[in-house]
C-alpha cells in the first residue's frame, strides 16, 4: 500500500496517494561527519603568520592537503606493516624532495622545439649536490636520485654520546668542490636539532655558505625548528610537518631494524 495520506475531504484517496508518490522527496540530511582538520594543516595554514613571525621566511612547510595528511597518518600508525611503511614513506620523501628542488637557484634557458619554435624556459644552475646524514638520511637518497639522475651525494655520520647526549661528527665525505655547490642536506626526523647543527657546522668548515644549504626534512618538532633557525638564520628548511612529537622509529622501521 501507498504511504501517502488521503485528501482532507475523504474523496479519491487513491488519486491523492498517487499524487503524493509523484512529489519529489526532500533530501535527507547528510549524516557523514566533515573531515577534521589535520594537525599539520592547522600549523601549516591556520597559523602561517605565526610561523613566519617565529621562525622566519626560511622555514617552509609542504603544502597541506589530504594526500599529505594521509601519508603522515600511515607513517605514524603503529599497526602499519614495514612494507606499507616504506612505500608511503617513499611517497612522502618524493614530495619533500620535489619541493626542496624548487628552492634551488634557476637560470633562464631557451631551447628549440622539434617544430623549430623557441621555448623560453629554465634550468638548474650548475653545482648542486645532496648530503645525507647517516643512517636515516639515506632513506631520502633514492628520492633525490629519482629527480636528479646524476647528482652527487655526500655523507655525514653524527653520533650522540650515550651519557651526555652531545652530538659529534665521526665521519664526513663530500665532493671535493662542495664549497661551490648548492647542498640539499637530507635528514627525515628532527627532534632536538642537535644532529643538524653538527652537520651544518661540518659543511661550513668545508666552505659551504650557510645560505647555500637546504635542509630536506619529513618531521620536525617546534623545539628543533627553533634551535636550527636561531643557530643558522640563513639556512633554508623544508619540512612536511611541525609537531611536538616526532616519529623517532622512522629509521628502524624503514630499514627493518626495529
Amino acid at each position: 500500500m501507498c504511504t501517502g495520506s488521503p485528501s482532507s475531504n475523504g474523496s479519491q484517496p487513491e488519486e491523492a496517494n498517487a499524487t503524493t508518490e509523484q512529489q519529489p522527496q526532500p533530501e535527507q540530511e547528510a549524516t557523514e561527519q566533515p573531515l577534521r582538520t589535520p594537525t599539520h594543516a592547522i600549523v601549516g595554514a591556520a597559523k602561517a603568520e605565526e610561523i613566519l613571525a617565529e621562525y622566519g621566511s626560511n622555514l617552509k612547510l609542504l603544502e597541506c592537503n589530504s594526500q599529505v595528511s594521509e601519508l603522515l597518518t600511515i607513517i605514524r600508525d603503529k599497526n602499519t606493516t614495514r612494507s606499507d611503511f616504506k612505500f608511503y614513506a617513499d611517497r612522502l620523501i618524493r614530495l619533500v624532495i620535489e619541493e626542496s628542488l624548487n628552492q634551488l637557484p634557476y637560470t633562464d634557458c631557451d631551447v628549440e622545439t622539434p617544430t623549430g619554435a623557441i621555448y623560453e624556459g629554465l634550468k638548474y644552475r650548475s653545482g648542486n649536490c645532496g648530503v645525507s646524514i647517516i643512517r636515516s638520511g639515506e632513506a631520502m637518497e633514492q628520492g633525490l636520485r629519482d629527480c636528479c639522475r646524476s647528482i652527487r651525494i655526500g655523507k655525514i655520520l653524527v653520533e650522540s654520546d650515550a651519557n651526555t647526549h652531545e652530538a659529534r661528527v665521526v665521519y664526513a665525505r663530500f665532493p671535493d668542490d662542495i664549497g661551490s655547490r648548492q647542498v640539499l642536506l637530507m635528514y627525515p626526523i628532527m627532534s632536538t636539532g642537535n644532529t643538524v647543527l653538527q652537520a651544518v657546522n661540518v659543511l661550513r668548515e668545508h666552505g659551504v655558505p650557510e645560505k647555500c644549504i637546504i635542509l630536506s626534512n619529513l618531521f620536525c618538532t617546534p623545539v628543533a625548528a627553533r634551535t636550527v633557525v636561531n643557530a643558522f638564520p640563513q639556512l633554508k628548511i623544508l619540512t612536511s610537518e611541525l609537531h611536538p612529537v616526532a616519529p623517532n622509529h622512522f629509521g628502524q622501521k624503514y630499514f627493518g631494524t626495529d
